[in-house]
């Protein structure tokens, strides 16, 4: 296979479903990994209406085990994997007092232990990608402005949601660190963005949130994906173990 490869977490629907087309308009096949099995065939039929080849695996994020099988299923089906992009989440609205230590377990798992999982399992067959074809890795992990805010008390997600996106910053840099030169890890902090998880928010509260933002409107999923797509594919690149926020400038949060 001469195209790139893609992994991306939490592809089937809004954010993670923008960063698959953008990955596939920039020469990539894609690899898409989701509980929500319905829409992740419906985006996978995009991205081959795009000229993209695109795999589906159905899988908890939070499992360990699982992102290692799916990891040597594609070295076995594709050999290659250039790019990972972590953007699986889910959002927390509780705060300290109201949140069961199984809820903000789940929390993190599926936030930053994720990043963990995936990361762990797919550097091996980065790292043999980049011998073979040159080039190099690039991983890219969703964060969040929240990961530097905290949230407030009208945020969709609070304090939980916050700790991880935090870790993933941490784990950005010491990863760059670690990964280099074969491999770059970056992350993207989006702020208020129009997706399944944010609807409810900005259903209510658009207008609003629009007038506290630099450019005059809340953000979309293809924001981020481009800023996405330029970290996993633009060569070369002179950039790791940085953070971008695509939030529009929000002044006041």
């Amino acid at each position: 296979m001469t195209r790139k490869v893609a992994v991306v977490t939490g592809g089937a629907r809004g954010i993670g479903r923008a960063c698959a087309h953008a990955l596939a308009e920039r020469g990539c096949d894609l690899v898409l990994v989701d509980l929500l099995a319905p829409e992740m065939a419906r985006t996978a039929a995009e991205l081959e209406g795009m000229g993209a080849r695109a795999l589906t695996f159905e899988a908890d994020v939070a499992d360990h085990a699982r992102a290692h099988a799916i990891a040597a299923e594609i070295d076995a089906r594709w050999g290659r994997c250039d790019v990972l992009v972590n953007n699986a989440g889910r959002s927390n609205p509780r705060g300290i007092l109201d949140c069961p230590e199984e809820e903000f377990d789940r929390t993190i798992a599926i936030n930053l232990k994720s990043c963990f999982n995936y990361i762990q399992a797919f550097v091996p067959l980065m790292r043999r990608t980049v011998a073979v074809h040159g080039g190099g890795g690039r991983i890219v992990s969703m964060s969040s402005l929240n990961a530097h805010t905290g949230g407030v008390t009208s945020a969709v997600s609070k304090f939980a949601y916050a700790s991880a996106k935090a870790g993933i910053l941490g784990m950005t840099r010491a990863l760059a660190k670690e990964l280099g030169p074969e491999i770059a890890v970056n992350a993207v902090c989006p702020g208020v963005i129009e997706t399944e998880i944010g609807n409810s928010l900005t259903r209510s509260r658009g207008a609003e949130l629009a007038r506290k933002i630099a450019l005059g409107r809340v953000g979309k999923p293809a924001d981020v994906a481009r800023v996405v797509g330029f970290l996993a594919c633009e060569q070369p690149s002179f950039i790791t173990g940085q953070h971008i926020v695509v939030d529009g400038f929000q002044w006041e949060i």
